[in-house]
C-alpha cells in the first residue's frame, strides 16, 4: 500500500466522521489484509493491549477520575474567591481572576474541557451578572480552559511521553513556564478589552466587597484545601517523592477526602456515581490510545515515519522553515481531530524530523501540545467551543469569533515557545 493511499483512506474515514478508534482499528489491519506486511488482526489487537499495559498511560485515567471529583466538589468556586479578593477590585480584575482560576485548576484536573465546564458554570453566570458581555465571558472560559493541556499535570503530557519514549515528569516541569506566559497573554487581553469597553465599577465593587468582608484569613481557610491540591501533587513529583502515575493516585484519595470530609460537598453515596460518570468518559479515550498504539506499529513497520522524514529534510533541512511548517500541520490536525490521537498519530511522524535538526524532543512536546490546544478551541472539531456552546447556548460560529482575540495572544505565545527553547528547556535543566 502506497503511504499516499494510507493517508487519504484516514483522512476520508475522518472526514466522513467515523469513530476515531475504529478508524485506527481498521487502518491497522488493513496493510495486513492487502499482503503488504505481514502484520495479521490478532497482531493489532496484541498491539493495542500490549500498548495499553504502560504504567505511565495509567495515570490517564486516574487524573481524570481525580478531576471529576474536584469538579463535583465544587473546588472553582473556592479558588475563583480566593483569587477575586486580591484583584477583584482592579481593572479588567475578574476577568483575569477567571483565568487564574482556569490555570490553577488546570494544575488540578490536567484536562481542557474538564476546566472549562468546572470554572464556567460558576464564573461566566457571575460575569454576566457584573455587566460583561456574555459571549466575552464566555470566550475567557473558552480560550483558557485550553491551559488545562498545557499546565501540568496534564493528560496529553503523558500521552505524549507514552509515544515518545519520553519523561512525564521532564514534560510537566517543562510546561510551567509555557502555561503561565499565555496565562498572562490571555490577562493582557481582557486589560485591552475592558479599558475598550468600559466596566460597571459599581456592581463590581460590590461584589468585590462581598468577597473582601470575608476577611482574608476566613476565605483563606476556605480555600485552603484546594490551593493545597495542586502543591501536593505536584510536589510529590517534582521532589522525586512518586512518579506520576502515583501521583495520580495520590490525586484521587486527596480529592476524595478533601470532598467529602473538608467541604463535605460529596457524599459517599455520590461516589457510584461519580466513577461511573468518570469511566463513562475514559473509557473512549483509552480504547482511542490502544488502536492508536497498533496504528503506530503499522506505520512503523510500513517505515512511513522514515519516509516522510526523508521527504521533509530532502526538501529543506532549514530548522526554522521545519518548525513553521511542523506547527502549521499541528494547528490544521487540531482543527479536526482530538489532541489525545493527534499525539498519537503525529508524534511517531514529526518527532524523528524534530530531532534530527536538533529539536529536544522535551521541546517539542510543548510545542505539540500548545498546537493542539489551540485546536481545541478552533472550528470544526474544537472540544472547548462545543462545551462551552452547551453551557450557555451561544451559538459556536458566534463564540468562535469572539475567542479570535484570545487566540492571538495564544498565538503569540506558540511562536515564543517554538522559537526560544529555554522556555520550554530551562526549568527540566536546574530541577
Amino acid at each position: 500500500m502506497t503511504i499516499g493511499l494510507f493517508f487519504a483512506i484516514l483522512a476520508v474515514l475522518l472526514v466522513i466522521a467515523l469513530p476515531v478508534g475504529g478508524v485506527f482499528g481498521l487502518l491497522s489491519t488493513l496493510p495486513g489484509m492487502m499482503g503488504t506486511i505481514s502484520f495479521a488482526p490478532a497482531d493489532v489487537v496484541r498491539s493495542m493491549f500490549s500498548g495499553m499495559n504502560s504504567f505511565t498511560l495509567l495515570a490517564v485515567p486516574l487524573f481524570m477520575v481525580s478531576g471529576m471529583i474536584m469538579a463535583e466538589g465544587g473546588l472553582s468556586k473556592r479558588l475563583f474567591d480566593f483569587f477575586g479578593y486580591f484583584i477583584g477590585n482592579k481593572r479588567a480584575g475578574f476577568p483575569c481572576a477567571v483565568v487564574v482560576t482556569c490555570m490553577f485548576y488546570a494544575a488540578i484536573s490536567g484536562s481542557s474541557p474538564a476546566t472549562v465546564s468546572a470554572v464556567g458554570a460558576m464564573t461566566i453566570p457571575f460575569l454576566v451578572e457584573m455587566g460583561y458581555d456574555l459571549v466575552f465571558s464566555t470566550a475567557i472560559v473558552t480560550v483558557a480552559g485550553g491551559l488545562g493541556v498545557i499546565i501540568p499535570p496534564s493528560i496529553s503530557y503523558i500521552v505524549y511521553a507514552a509515544a515518545a519514549n519520553a519523561s512525564p515528569s521532564d514534560l510537566f516541569i517543562a510546561g510551567i513556564l509555557p502555561g503561565i506566559l499565555i496565562g498572562l497573554a490571555l490577562m493582557v487581553y481582557c486589560y485591552i478589552y475592558c479599558s475598550k469597553k468600559g466596566e460597571d465599577k459599581e456592581k463590581l465593587m460590590a461584589s468585590y466587597n462581598k468577597i473582601r468582608a470575608k476577611g482574608f484569613w476566613p476565605l483563606f481557610k476556605e480555600s485552603f484545601w484546594a490551593l493545597l491540591t495542586p502543591v501536593i501533587i505536584l510536589g510529590c513529583i517534582y521532589s522525586g517523592i512518586c512518579s506520576p502515575t502515583e501521583a495520580a493516585v495520590i490525586s484521587v484519595i486527596y480529592g476524595l477526602l478533601v470532598c467529602i470530609f473538608a467541604y463535605k460537598t460529596i457524599k459517599i453515596k455520590d461516589l457510584g456515581r461519580v466513577f461511573v460518570s468518570g469511566a463513562k468518559t475514559y473509557v473512549n479515550i483509552l480504547f482511542v490510545i490502544a488502536a492508536a498504539t497498533a496504528f503506530a506499529r503499522v506505520m512503523t513497520l510500513l517505515r512511513y515515519p522514515q519516509t516522510i522524514s526523508k521527504a521533509v529534510l530532502a526538501i529543506t533541512d532549514n530548522k526554522i522553515v521545519i518548525l513553521l511548517l511542523m506547527n502549521l500541520i499541528m494547528l490544521v490536525c487540531g482543527m479536526i481531530i482530538d489532541n489525545i490521537p493527534n499525539i498519537m498519530i503525529l508524534t511517531p511522524i514529526l518527532l524523528p524530523i524534530a530531532t534530527a535538526v536538533g529539536i529536544d524532543p522535551i521541546h517539542f512536546g510543548i510545542i505539540m501540545t500548545v498546537n493542539l490546544a489551540i485546536g481545541m478551541v478552533t472550528p470544526p472539531m474544537g472540544i472547548n467551543l462545543f462545551v462551552a456552546s452547551g453551557m450557555t447556548k451561544i451559538p459556536m460560529l458566534k463564540l468562535a469569533k469572539a475567542t479570535v482575540p484570545f487566540l492571538v495572544s495564544f498565538l503569540v505565545c506558540l511562536i515564543l515557545i517554538t522559537f526560544v527553547p529555554a522556555l520550554s528547556t530551562w526549568l527540566p535543566s536546574v530541577l
